[in-house]
């Protein structure tokens, strides 16, 4: 099995006629992805990589029958999109582009909450399930089916993580990236807890970073989960005040830190890990 994405599931592409859209259209194809269609307003009727173009998201449903939507189109139009794709019935919709206004993610949020669908993003490399779907940018050259989930904020991480487990042998069932903005379309405790309910997973690694509670609020998930969860935290040596790359990786006083986390973590009943390669040797200890 595997969490939110597999071989069946009938993705669309916003955004299908621009440069990034066009191009990951073909990647992700190339992967095996069962891309069926995209949408860009005013050219309906062309074709991109053999798969049909139409006007609005609700055509595409009627005439492709699909089910997720993955989004490559400026930040200020990702609102319009993404409600517009919620509303069609659009059940898991990726927002790869990063800075999404705060209140425009709220908004999103609100209606994903309403209408029954996950929202991954703004700013994720997006989801990969090996030899099955590979949404977003993700390089599939570090992925390879297996018996471990992964949940990060950081697509560079989501990398690493993910070749550390395939060279152990390890291998990954989905490898899910949140996003790296302020205001996230789905949190840690969400993901972790369809992991928990995914009988292939047998444990997973989570990866947060400085700034926000994400982290924090995943704690009362994890100490509910039978499946184990390794945690790690990026940015030990971050100083306060300054932002580290994502949106939302900054530390406000006393707030945020990686340490705090971590502890937080930890106390929950997570097994923390410091550096990539504590990764397989954690697993070797549970006999994964």
């Amino acid at each position: 099995m595997a969490i939110l994405v597999d071989k069946n599931s009938k993705i669309m592409v916003q955004g299908i006629t621009g440069g990034a859209g066009k191009f990951h259209t073909k990647r992700m194809l190339e992967y095996g992805t069962k891309i069926v269609g995209g949408t860009s307003p005013g050219k309906g009727g062309q074709e991109v990589e053999g798969k049909p173009v139409f006007d609005t998201v609700a055509e595409c449903v009627k005439g492709t029958g699909a089910d997720t939507s993955v989004i490559f189109l400026p930040a200020q139009f990702v609102k319009e999109a993404a409600i517009e794709a919620i509303r069609a019935g659009i059940k898991f919709v990726v927002v790869v582009p990063e800075h999404i206004p705060i209140h425009d993610m709220l908004l999103v949020r609100k209606e994903a909450m309403q209408y029954g669908c996950t929202v991954l993003g703004g700013n994720t490399a997006g989801i990969i399930t090996p030899g099955e779907a590979n949404l977003g940018i993700m390089p599939d050259i570090a992925f390879k089916a297996g018996r471990v989930g992964t949940v990060s904020r950081s697509g560079s991480i989501t990398y690493y993580i993910a070749n550390t487990l395939t060279d152990s042998g390890y291998g990954e069932t989905t490898c899910v990236g949140l996003g790296g903005d302020p205001i996230l379309g789905s949190t840690f405790d969400e993901i972790l807890w369809m992991f928990e309910q995914d009988d292939k997973t047998k444990a997973v690694v989570m990866t947060g970073e400085i700034g926000g509670v994400y982290e924090e609020r995943a704690c009362d998930t994890i100490s509910k989960m039978k499946t184990p969860v390794i945690a790690m935290v990026g940015g030990i040596y971050a100083p306060p005040g300054k932002r580290m790359g994502h949106a939302g990786a900054i530390v406000e006083g006393k707030m945020g830190t990686a340490k705090e986390k971590l502890d937080a973590l930890e106390a929950a009943g997570a097994h923390p890990a410091k550096t990539f390669l504590d990764i397989p040797k954690i697993l070797q200890k549970m006999d994964v």
